[in-house]
Parts: C-alpha cells; sequence; structure tokens
C-alpha cells in the first residue's frame, strides 16, 4: 500500500514519530490534534501572575478544528471534506462549550459522523480536548 506522510513546520510537532496525517487509499487520516502551538504553549491557556491557571473550551476547541483545517489544506482538503471525528474531552462539563463552536463549522446534513467520549487526561494537563480525524480526498 503506498501512502503519503503530511508534517507541517508551521504547526506544533508530533510528540513521538507520527505524522500529523497521512493520505492513503482515497483517504486522510489526520493524527490526534490539540491546541499546542509549534512553541508549546497552548491556545485557550492563561496563566496569571497569582499561577492560577484558566482554560477555555470555546478558545480550545476553534483552535483544534482550525489546526484540522490546516492540516487537511497540506494534504489538498479541507475541513468539508471530512467524513469521521472522534473527540476526547477531559471534563464531559466541557461539552456543551465545545458545542457551540463545533456548531459554527458543521451541520448535521453536510458535517462528519463524529464520536465524542470522556478520557482522564490529555498529553499535557492544559488540554481541554483534542480531535482525530478522517477525511475523503477531494474530487
Amino acid at each position: 500500500m503506498s501512502s503519503t506522510a503530511y508534517i507541517l513546520d508551521d504547526r506544533a510537532g508530533a510528540l513521538a514519530n507520527y505524522p500529523h496525517a497521512r493520505k492513503a487509499n482515497g483517504f486522510i487520516y489526520v493524527s490526534g490534534v490539540s491546541s499546542r502551538r509549534p512553541d508549546n504553549t497552548h491556545v485557550g491557556v492563561r496563566i496569571h501572575d497569582d499561577g492560577t491557571i484558566e482554560r477555555d473550551i470555546q478558545e480550545q476547541t476553534r483552535a483544534v478544528i482550525e489546526n484540522i483545517r490546516a492540516i487537511l489544506n497540506a494534504a489538498g482538503a479541507d475541513l468539508k471534506d471530512l467524513i469521521d471525528l472522534t473527540v476526547f474531552l477531559v471534563d464531559m462539563a466541557d461539552y456543551a462549550g465545545m458545542n457551540r463552536v463545533y456548531n459554527e463549522y458543521f451541520n448535521a446534513q453536510t458535517g462528519p459522523a463524529r464520536t465524542t467520549v470522556a478520557v482522564k487526561q490529555l498529553p499535557h494537563p492544559n488540554l481541554l480536548i483534542e480531535i482525530k480525524a478522517v477525511a475523503k480526498e477531494p474530487g
């Protein structure tokens, strides 16, 4: 089987040896995406002078979806080509906030199938959400 790996220099690098996405057999498989920036800071996180940390699920969700868009664009696709998403939330209390942003991007008639699951934790304590995606090649 022939496949193509996509590794973007302008996105946060993987924490192990895997690509941002892999295209194979007419599909684009996007690795789990967070709101991490290339400098290892996180969108949707504010660290206050007193040391408290504020995390915003809506900002993180928007950043994750925009990161997925950039990865898909590199592979010649866009959000409209998504067919399946798996959303990982650290806390289901963030489900409504995540959905508010999600619904700005997708609708039930044309958007991807989706599963949302709660997980104990993600690779960094600042992260509230990670999304894994599958898209079809356009055309």
